[in-house]
């Protein structure tokens, strides 16, 4: 299996894993495109396969940088979707690095990804404005997207638990807060495969090697998500320039 460290793809993979956790919004997709990928083949990875390593602790130190250096997240909690006008009382819902007794981060183990998120909000409500913090607890399934070349992640808030919330609401906003990370963060772009596409001109030959993405498996082992693209590969010849 050929292990590709090429200086593109620390650029476009740094860029990826900014996007790859919850800040590439789309409002109202709650889907991401593609088909599941599976896990890597019992048999092997046929040839022409390259592998993409990419650890938990560079997915936190992204993280890391992005809530030292950037805005935090924020995200209009209304069932419209639509930014609340409400300067007094914004119903919004904020990801922030820690709180509620866990960190903003990705874990990579036990064949899965999941992510604990911290968070705080508000909701203009006909009872006042509620403030709030809480956790939630994230799973997210890959899915690879073929006309698009593209991997595509599908995260999936399986629990919210609020802090401050009226027990009586705590019913009506807990979902809100559910279906509104679950709308606007999907589908999120995690790697496109044409910017992984080669095309080495091979003077001797009068001709180019290339090659695309034709297929993606993936698997979450030693604390890292690894990627497994195999590519299609061809020698075009090269026109001659008129």
């Amino acid at each position: 299996m050929a292990k590709f460290i090429i200086g593109i793809l620390i650029g476009l993979l740094l860029g990826g894993a900014i996007v790859f956790y919850l800040f590439n919004v789309a409002p109202g997709a709650a889907h991401a495109p593609g088909v599941p990928i599976a896990a890597p083949d019992p048999a092997g990875p046929p040839p022409g396969t390259a592998e993409i390593v990419l650890r938990q602790a560079f997915f936190n130190s992204v993280l890391d940088t992005i809530f030292r250096d950037m805005s935090a997240p924020t995200f209009p909690l209304t069932l419209s979707g639509q930014p609340d006008q409400d300067q007094q009382c914004p119903s919004q819902i904020t990801l922030l690095r820690e709180g509620s007794g866990v960190q903003t981060s990705v874990r990579l183990d036990g064949n899965a990804l999941t992510a604990p998120l911290a968070f705080s909000g508000s909701y203009n409500s006909i009872f006042g404005c509620l403030q709030f913090t809480g956790r939630a607890q994230a799973g997210m399934i890959l899915r690879y997207e073929v006309s698009q070349q593209s991997v595509f992640g599908q995260l999936n808030i399986e629990t919210v638990s609020l802090d401050g919330i009226d027990p009586v609401l705590n019913g009506f906003v807990t979902p809100l807060v559910q279906s509104t990370l679950n709308s606007r963060v999907n589908p999120i772009l995690i790697l496109d495969g044409r910017q992984l596409t080669v095309n080495v001109p091979v003077a001797a030959t009068q001709s180019s090697l290339q090659a695309a993405v034709k297929g993606v498996r993936a698997e979450v082992r030693d604390n890292a998500l690894n990627l497994y693209l195999t590519y299609d590969f061809r020698g075009v010849p090269i026109l001659p320039q008129q």
